[in-house]
């Protein structure tokens, strides 16, 4: 293939061009926010998970808390009804002054116990409110971290995408001078070669692979027109010649 000397030149400009392209994407996808991002979404998600539990757990002693309450109020009520009827003189029958008298002392006793219950049940709640309360606040500060990374991540993408707005405005008219066969296969080499398709030949290496062109293959590059398309025989990119190229 030939191509005109200075298309071939035109050709390193847009493989910077695609180059400083690729760099932007890639800086856009090793963006610190990402990792930061997905660390906090991760612990935003176990620290709801735990306040739904916490949450539920308070739900769930609220509900055991008023039940207990309810029994110990069903106790002192009829231990009530009993000592009224014991006070009023209604009960005259010994055997049932002292039926009566055993159920006031044994209404007293499970009195007492289901007012510790309730008593347990209250420090279990309060903990569990406590717990929630903490969760709530946990919740909210790495909520209000992953906003802001999310922010500064968008910031960033937003600046990226500008600059790579205008490299590709400008790969565009470099692309658009160079000849459409030259173009073409640069396109097709660059998309087998990790995305360089031309290399400048620099003090006789090939700026592609690094490596450097031995005497044959020197020989070889003086003696062909300037208009020849040249390909690195170790990488085969094309290799553009330059006034650095050591020939």
């Amino acid at each position: 293939m030939n191509a005109a000397p200075a298309d071939q030149i035109r050709l390193l400009d847009v493989q910077a061009l695609d180059l400083r392209l690729s760099q932007l994407d890639h800086k856009r996808n090793s963006l610190p926010e990402h990792a930061e991002i997905e660390s906090l979404t991760k612990d935003l998600a176990q620290l709801r998970d735990l306040l739904v539990a916490s949450t539920t757990e308070e739900s769930d002693t609220a509900r055991e808390q008023v039940k207990a309450e309810q029994d110990v109020d069903q106790v002192r009520q009829r231990a009530a009804r009993d000592q009224q009827r014991l006070d009023s003189g209604a009960v005259t029958s010994s055997k049932d002054l002292e039926s009566l008298q055993r159920e006031i002392v044994s209404l007293a006793k499970r009195q007492g116990d289901l007012e510790d219950v309730v008593l347990e049940v209250m420090e279990r709640r309060e903990s569990a409110q406590e717990r929630v309360k903490e969760l709530t606040e946990r919740v909210s500060s790495v909520q209000t971290k992953a906003d802001d990374a999310v922010t500064r991540r968008d910031a960033a993408n937003e600046e990226l995408d500008a600059e790579a707005a205008t490299v590709t405005k400008e790969r565009e008219v470099v692309a658009g001078a160079v000849a459409a066969d030259l173009l073409k296969l640069y396109e097709k080499l660059r998309v087998q070669h990790g995305g360089v398709g031309a290399a400048r030949l620099y003090r006789r290496k090939c700026e592609g692979c690094q490596l450097e062109l031995n005497i044959t293959e020197v020989n070889d590059v003086r003696a062909a027109s300037a208009d020849t398309v040249l390909r690195c025989e170790n990488c085969r990119r094309i290799l553009v010649r330059t006034a650095d190229s050591g020939l």
